[in-house]
């Protein structure tokens, strides 16, 4: 809801409800709109956590985790093997151990395979693991893609969305680096 329809008032008259955040305290400082992203952006990941886990679940590989999803779709990504630094820089993961933890996860159930490149040990999706991400797909475009078009949002605005939040999230980074050092 943006803030002008958050004032318009059931008699017609101007109520200020102020942003729409879980922690009002923080939205209370110099900057209340990031703390309406901020709120914004976790019923965005806890919906899609839901989804994903659900679509896995459709899709016939029960019991996957959020994580596990992401790193079976990365692994997937253009079908070339990837490291465990790959995985962990694509998806901006620091603690490695659970991609680690999550790679032999999906190794176990047969949807990737190891493999070296040199020295470095790599994964790579299996013709198992490229079915459930293409019925994955199948079930994404069925019953996400299609509501959502249905919307008529513009797919510009949408990446120019995704750019900002990506840009963003590089002053969490920072910020996290600048507080781990405090």
């Amino acid at each position: 809801m943006s803030r002008e329809e958050a004032k318009a008032g059931g008699n017609g008259e101007a109520t200020t409800v102020g942003p729409v955040v879980s922690a009002a305290h923080l939205a209370s400082g110099a900057m209340p709109a990031l703390s309406e992203v901020e709120f914004a952006v976790t019923m965005m990941v806890n919906a899609y956590h839901r989804w994903m886990v659900r679509c896995m679940a459709a899709a016939g590989a029960a019991g996957m985790s959020p994580l596990d999803t992401l790193v079976l779709h990365t692994v997937n990504h253009r079908d070339r093997p990837k490291t465990l630094a790959d995985i962990c820089l694509v998806l901006n993961i620091e603690d490695t151990y659970t991609v680690t933890y999550a790679l032999k996860k999906l190794e176990k159930a047969g949807l990737v395979k190891s493999g070296k490149r040199g020295k470095e040990k790599t994964v790579e999706i299996t013709a198992d693991g490229e079915d459930i991400c293409m019925e994955y797909r199948r079930l994404r475009e069925a019953l996400l893609v299609q509501p959502v078009k249905g919307l008529g949002m513009d797919e510009t605005e949408l990446s120019k969305l995704a750019a900002t939040l990506r840009s963003v999230s590089g002053h969490y980074d920072q910020a996290a680096r600048a507080a781990a050092a405090m």
